[in-house]
């Protein structure tokens, strides 16, 4: 028979975060202990987390001509991206201010790729200037404007467009990014003519191809019927007489949330990798992007139960964590595990949906989850290091929440938690 403490765990993000006696760890951080410490909510990052999901792709390109950027869109906390670029990574950015956090942890230049599909001319010049390895180019009006830009600068854009290749990746729609109806690359058909077009401006030079078809993909079909469409397509670029240097296959693979199971990382390019030598394209040099699976089950946001409200159709479960902390659920619908710091016995169960403070009714974090808690005790959401931070908000003037990483038993405190002064310092009052 299971112990209680064996049962509690097989956690989204074990090994590195686990039940010990009864109270839940993150590495060998007691989290209730930093809950206590810092207050809450508060956000916790494992490094060893990260960087094992770092070495599944590591070794799945051993020996390969192989890139990994970092898609900080998913986090890009000064401290989470400063374990990246220690273990040699680059990054894929797709803005100004990203460009900025770069550099402001050392990130290598010729390591960054800029995406997106609304580079401004300003970014453009930011990004020229700083010397990046890759502009992931979304439209042909995009070329014209690029090359214009690097032109009067007395520079040459590096390119890679960014092809839609009409796959269905098989996730929530809103970040489905590869079907015709998504606003993102250029449409496969109209490739090659915009590929030619790209070599005839003088100011760019055309360098690679690029797709990225969603995000949250936990099976390997979508990934191999894009890349048959890309190689399909290089040939004809080829042909036509434009060398085509890396292939960049994006990134999008999911994570565990709620008994998702998507392939490990070495796993997924063990099988691309056998196709991409199939087909003769083995010793290209790739490129890929990955976000959430780097990041997502590394960490975890710390909340307090304010109260718990009966009702005559539901139960509520009000936390001061609220959808300006962890906007995943109001956006997709996404679902996240939420658990005690240190399970209760004493205490009966409730079926609730837990929820925040915000003023709306989309302030909602979990649906009918059954929990055995009492106001004042913490709960971690799980699986939040991706797309919660980066995406919170300062809605109801409330500050964004702390931040740490852990390694081992070290505890960095990487953001402060942001005051109402914070917010406010920019803001003027009429005169």
């Amino acid at each position: 028979m299971l112990t209680k403490n064996e049962a509690l765990n097989g956690l989204p993000g074990a090994p590195h975060i686990s039940y010990r006696n009864e109270a839940l760890h993150l590495e060998d951080a007691s989290l209730g202990d930093l809950a206590r410490q810092y207050g809450t909510p508060l956000f916790v990052y494992s490094r060893a987390a990260m960087l094992a999901a770092l070495a599944a792709y590591q070794a799945g390109f051993a020996g390969r001509n192989a890139q990994i950027c970092y898609a900080m869109k998913a986090n890009s906390s000064l401290g989470v991206l400063q374990v990246f670029a220690q273990a040699g990574c680059g990054f894929d950015i797709v803005s100004g201010g990203e460009l900025e956090r770069v550099q402001a942890v050392g990130g290598d230049m010729r390591k960054v790729i800029f995406s997106g599909v609304g580079k401004t001319r300003a970014e453009m010049r930011q990004a020229l200037a700083a010397g990046i390895g890759c502009f992931n180019v979304e439209s042909e009006a995009e070329l014209d404007v690029l090359s214009d830009v690097a032109l009067v600068m007395g520079l040459v854009a590096p390119v890679s467009i960014r092809v839609n290749p009409n796959v269905d990746p098989k996730t929530h729609p809103y970040i489905s990014t590869g079907l015709q109806g998504n606003k993102f690359g250029v449409a496969h058909e109209d490739a090659l003519r915009i590929y030619r077009h790209a070599a005839s401006l003088k100011g760019l030079r055309v360098v690679g191809i690029d797709c990225h078809i969603g995000s949250q993909i936990t099976e390997t079909t979508p990934y191999l019927d894009a890349m048959d469409r890309i190689l399909d397509l290089v040939t004809d670029i080829e042909s036509a007489g434009i060398a085509i240097e890396h292939i960049d296959f994006g990134g999008g693979l999911g994570i565990n949330y709620n008994q998702d199971a998507p392939p490990a990382a070495d796993a997924l390019w063990l099988e691309l990798l056998a196709k991409l030598d199939a087909r003769g394209y083995g010793n290209r040099k790739l490129m890929i992007e990955p976000g959430r699976s780097l990041v997502g089950n590394a960490g975890v946001c710390l909340t307090e139960v304010l109260y718990l409200k009966p009702g005559e159709q539901k139960n509520f479960c009000i936390i001061d964590a609220a959808m300006n902390d962890l906007p995943r659920p109001a956006m997709y619908q996404a679902f996240h595990a939420i658990v005690p710091l240190a399970p209760r016995g004493d205490v009966p169960e409730l079926l609730c949906d837990v929820v925040g403070p915000v003023c709306e009714s989309g302030d909602w974090i979990g649906r009918d989850r059954r929990l055995a808690v009492s106001a004042g005790d913490h709960l971690a959401v799980l699986s939040a290091g991706a797309y919660c931070m980066s995406m919170a908000s300062n809605y109801n003037t409330r500050g964004r929440a702390a931040e740490l990483l852990v390694d081992g038993a070290k505890v960095h405190l990487i953001r402060e938690r942001e005051t109402a002064a914070d917010q406010m310092r920019a803001e003027k009052l009429v005169c």
